[in-house]
């Protein structure tokens, strides 16, 4: 009697081939988390808006992976759901624990590349999917650590949560940009003049 010879499945191993990553700039960073952020559309009152288009934040981005083009929306909110909390911590342990934590979850990892004839420092990720993550969690974390964690902050306008990176040369930065800024004051003047109706 011939006996049967079974045969078993072949399992092939796939390496994965790590990516190496760049800090996301600013721009593009404050971008990604006003233009897909749960917590600024909400609070603007756009959750069902059209997210901005994905050019403008693919633009700012010089040298950004080519794979970012056809990343979902859903994946940018979830990157800019944890990206907000940092700007908005109450403090630099708070928002170092968030940053660390992003670091871990996208598995980054600091490398020597090749730069002539010699070697520099570079950050790489095991796989292409954390690369958006952990390019903006690099740029956090060069941010915490080169500036004062108190460039980093919320807009105190009415009706706005966005996000934004203090450059200005005193740090007194206390909205996303010049729209909010204009409309406190305008709002400020009003609650003086209710104050004092006999004011000029």
């Amino acid at each position: 009697m011939q006996s049967a010879t079974l045969s078993r499945p072949v399992t092939r191993y796939t390496r994965a081939v790590p990516v190496i990553v760049d800090a996301m700039p600013s721009a593009a960073l404050v971008e990604l988390v006003n233009g897909w952020g749960s917590t600024p559309r909400r609070t603007a009152g756009e959750e069902d808006w059209d997210y901005p288009p994905r050019s403008r934040f693919l633009d700012l981005w010089d040298g950004h992976d080519s794979s970012l083009g056809s990343v979902s929306d859903a994946h940018l909110t979830a990157a800019a759901d944890r990206l907000h909390p940092v700007f908005a911590a109450e403090n630099a342990s708070v928002a170092g624990t968030l940053v660390n934590e992003m670091l871990e979850l996208a598995e980054v990892r600091p490398v020597l590349e090749p730069e002539g004839d010699g070697l520099q420092a570079a950050w790489s990720v095991a796989v292409s999917r954390h690369a958006l993550l952990a390019a903006a969690a690099v740029a956090l974390h060069h941010q915490l650590a080169e500036h004062s964690p108190a460039r980093l902050g919320t807009c105190s306008g009415s009706r706005c949560d966005d996000v934004y990176v203090d450059a200005s040369p005193t740090g007194r930065r206390r909205f996303c940009g010049v729209t909010c800024q204009n409309r406190a004051r305008v709002a400020a003047y009003r609650s003086r003049r209710r104050g004092d109706p006999h004011r000029m």
